[in-house]
């Protein structure tokens, strides 16, 4: 079983790093594979403010550190996209456009990526001015006035942290009657219009701003079909994330919107295949549950190649 990895690691996000230290430490035979760059997401965040230790960095840079971090320890990446797998039997097979590997066990560490308007302004300004994620960068629109876009309980939780610290939140949705469960309503709605201010049946048609970051976002109403602008200083996108599963949704259990069912271990649905990071079902998608979730699986991995190898 020379040519046969411990583990091989799918993505190399902040899961797929603190997955690969992990292993290394443990002394795994493991391979890190990654069809684009090192550091996923978390390289297009342009402020990171919330990594315990490590304040005020971009993403670009923690992401660096975590890769440094696990050059030093030797581990093994090579830039290759998994475009098939075959992990049905006790050793799993990972097929890449050029080779083949076979490996003991496997961490799936693909991701979401956030769903986006698509609108004019959107990719431009996107960590100056527009987020996906309130928890994030909430803080640093303290005291400003920001545009929440969304209606479901992404969006309405984001409107409700957001009120905490800023000086006014907008909350547009394209709908008359919002989706979020009744307890998040009914706690957005406790905030007067002054705080909070529900923009009913309200799109957002383009996101406008200087060279440096946005000022205003472009509105119409689709019922009167009224355009006007609104000065803000931000524009959180609250609709959702999609998980990067197309891999392996066909494979494992997945719930509906297609997250990778696990247990606390991060176990999938088969044995020695396990899902870390955002591609997975659970309720906060940080940098921090990331990188938890790296060490948690290889942990569960390691027990596993140890009682069936």
């Amino acid at each position: 079983m020379d040519n046969i990895y411990d583990l091989i690691i799918i993505g190399s996000g902040p899961a797929g790093m603190a997955a690969s230290i992990y292993a290394q430490r443990a002394m795994l035979k493991t391979l890190v594979l990654e069809k684009g760059m090192p550091g996923g997401q978390v390289v297009n965040t342009y402020e990171v403010d919330n990594y315990p230790g490590i304040p005020d960095i971009t993403g670009f840079e923690l992401s660096t550190k975590m890769r440094e971090h696990a050059e030093k320890l030797g581990i093994e990446v090579k830039s290759e996209e998994v475009i098939e797998l075959f992990i049905d039997e006790q050793i799993k097979k990972i097929v890449t456009p050029n080779s083949e590997y076979k490996a003991k066990s496997i961490i799936v560490c693909t991701g979401a990526r956030w769903r986006k308007l698509g609108i004019k302004g959107e990719e431009e300004y996107t960590g100056r001015g527009v987020s996906y994620c309130a928890t994030c960068d909430g803080a640093f629109f303290r005291n400003k006035t920001v545009a929440v876009v969304g209606g479901g309980d992404v969006a309405v939780e984001d409107a409700i942290f957001l009120a905490r610290m800023c000086k006014r939140v907008y909350l547009l949705h394209r709908r008359d009657e919002l989706r979020a469960v009744k307890i998040l309503q009914d706690s957005l709605l406790k905030h007067d219009e002054e705080k909070v201010k529900i923009l009913w049946n309200t799109e957002v048609k383009e996101i406008i701003g200087n060279s440096e970051q946005v000022e205003k976002i472009s509105v119409f109403n689709n019922k009167t079909n009224e355009e006007s602008e609104i000065e803000i200083d931000g524009v959180f996108v609250g609709i959702g994330t999609q998980p990067n599963s197309g891999l392996i949704k066909d494979k494992v259990k997945c719930d509906d919107l297609g997250y990778v069912i696990t247990n606390n271990s991060c176990e999938t649905s088969l044995k020695g295949v396990y899902a870390a990071g955002d591609v997975r079902q659970k309720t906060l998608r940080q940098i921090i549950t990331a990188a938890a979730d790296g060490a948690t699986s290889v942990y569960s991995a390691e027990r596993y190649i140890l009682e069936n190898f």
